[in-house]
């Protein structure tokens, strides 16, 4: 199972159920693939089919989005406690 993040700019950004612990987000366009880890820093995990500039971008869209993106996949209760925040109860 691979449920989508979020779709912008010709992307499709997924993740793969079941995969490695190690933080990151696929990434796919009608030219190809690509995976980029999170952690500790976002950067090109491999690819294939994509340009240097589709590569770019979908790395410009995971920065914008990076927040969305850990939310999706660890939940914000998880999220708020991995990084030691607080999360105010909302009436």
């Amino acid at each position: 199972m691979s449920p989508t993040v979020f779709r912008e700019g010709g992307f499709r950004f997924y993740f793969f159920s079941r995969e490695e612990k190690r933080m990151h987000v696929h990434v796919q366009s009608q030219n190809g693939e690509a995976k980029l880890w999170l952690e500790p820093a976002i950067e090109l995990a491999q690819f294939v089919g994509l340009s240097q500039r589709e590569i770019n971008e979908a790395r410009r869209l995971v920065q914008e989005h990076e927040n969305d993106i850990r939310i999706h996949r660890y939940g914000v209760g998880t999220l708020a406690a991995i990084r030691g925040d607080c999360l105010a109860a909302i009436p």
